[in-house]
């Protein structure tokens, strides 16, 4: 670590900038759709069991890995692995900074659909109508404008640094998510259908819950919605210094991801059902048209039959979408500058740059190649890679780091048996439960 390297300046700043990261489409996009194709409460049910399993576990390994290395994600797993497996833990560092890139790649391609959607009702007020349609129309030229127009925001903040770039930026916008995710539910709930919704999403129908697919989603959707597995988390962590208390940071990062996932389902499942009673085609034989695509094309249909009104709430819940996807994007960018950074030598300057320009070529790639492309790589980066990921890091915790147990070697030192327990739930329960999973995976597949 050099004296050069930056770090959080307070708790508040890295749980805001932590749950920042988790808090992000895969919340408020993501767990609605995906609660809403599989039987609603049903999955809720599954993903708060999946999460404390499973992906609170994960999080808390990767942010304690990072932590305690005090560097980028590349050297934290080298260094934790040269005992053991010398090179295994730098190529898996590399593969997630891959990872990284893929999961950008499809991402701000969402965030411009999010940000194109915001302005949208903007520019309908300001009787702008022909480019209103445009912006609420998806195309291959808008993507190619508001992909790059995402890309440069994410890098305006992450070129300022860890304090004065992420953790401010952080700081002033969750609460602002906050406030926005609060204010639609109240005024959604108001609406006709809005109950049915509330009904389909906050009662579970437990014949579903051992449902395979619905298990599997649920574990994507837990991963990828806290962000782990891909680097983000670590390399925050690491900016951290080590006399926190790593268990309850991370404790405070879990429960706002999982308030607002809640939330979010609180808010889209039952817009869902107010559009269905004002009469628009949602539900096809119990699954949602056009699955993840449905909050483009339905709900701002809805917004406009509200009348002027629906213009104010289509700006706040896509604003809201955009805020929530900036939050994420900045996390993830810092995962491979911090690498260039720490091992290349790089500028913070030159190297977020470099990752932009590498991420915009990814995505425009999947732009070009768009059927084929998009859904691929969420569905690679998903079940795969982020999961496989997050298996490798209970075993550095639990297997390799020192040649043995972390956390627990850290226990004969501090005489705690709750971090013994702990470090042996991620040493032997974390790997082979995670392992079945797999199985149900690719015998699904």
């Amino acid at each position: 670590m050099t004296s050069s390297r930056d770090f959080f300046h307070s708790r508040l700043g890295f749980v805001l900038a932590a749950a920042g990261s988790a808090i992000g489409l895969g919340n408020i996009w993501g767990f609605p759709t995906q609660a809403a194709n599989n039987g609603g409460g049903a999955f809720l049910f599954v993903y708060l069991i999946v999460t404390l399993l499973f992906a609170l576990p994960a999080l808390y390994a990767e942010i304690y890995l990072g932590n305690q290395a005090q560097s980028n994600p590349v050297r934290a797993l080298k260094e934790a692995c040269k005992d053991s497996v010398p090179n295994l833990g730098k190529y898996m560092g590399i593969i997630g900074l891959c990872g990284t890139v893929m999961m950008l790649s499809f991402y701000t391609i969402v965030a411009g659909w999010m940000l194109a959607n915001a302005l949208s009702p903007l520019a309908a007020l300001l009787n702008f109508s022909d480019l209103s349609v445009w912006l609420s129309t998806s195309s291959t030229t808008r993507n190619l404008i508001f992909t790059p127009i995402f890309s440069l925001l994410g890098a305006a903040i992450i070129h300022q640094g860890i304090n004065s770039g992420i953790e401010k930026w952080s700081s002033r916008l969750m609460p602002v998510l906050l406030v926005m995710l609060l204010g639609l539910i109240v005024y959604i709930l108001q609406q006709p259908g809005a109950i049915e919704g509330l009904k389909v999403y906050l009662i579970p129908d437990f014949s579903q819950v051992m449902e395979p697919t619905l298990i599997v989603s649920a574990m994507g959707q837990a991963f990828f919605s806290l962000s782990v597995g891909v680097g983000g988390m670590m390399v925050y962590g690491s900016y951290m210094k080590k006399d926190h208390d790593i268990g309850k940071l991370v404790l405070s990062i879990a429960s706002l991801d999982m308030f607002i996932a809640f939330m979010a389902g609180l808010l889209i499942i039952p817009a869902l059902f107010v559009a269905q009673h004002a009469g628009f085609e949602v539900f096809n034989e119990g699954k949602l048209i056009g699955e993840g695509q449905l909050i483009f094309n339905i709900l701002p249909q809805l917004f406009s039959s509200m009348g002027s009104i629906g213009l104010f709430v289509s700006f706040a819940f896509f604003s809201l979408l955009s805020i929530a996807a900036l939050t994420s994007t900045i996390s993830s960018i810092e995962v491979p500058v911090s690498y260039l950074v720490e091992e290349k030598s790089k500028s913070r300057n030159s190297a977020t740059w470099l990752v932009s320009l590498v991420v915009l070529s990814a995505s425009l790639l999947i732009i070009a190649f768009f059927d084929t492309l998009f859904g691929l790589v969420i569905q690679v980066l998903t079940t795969i890679l982020q999961p496989l990921s997050c298996l490798f890091y209970f075993i550095v915790v639990g297997w390799l780091w020192k040649r043995g147990n972390k956390l627990v070697a850290t226990n004969q030192q501090n005489h705690s048996k709750w971090l013994a327990l702990w470090g042996n739930y991620l040493r032997y329960c974390c790997p082979i439960l995670l392992t079945i999973v797999f199985i149900n995976v690719a015998i699904l597949n």
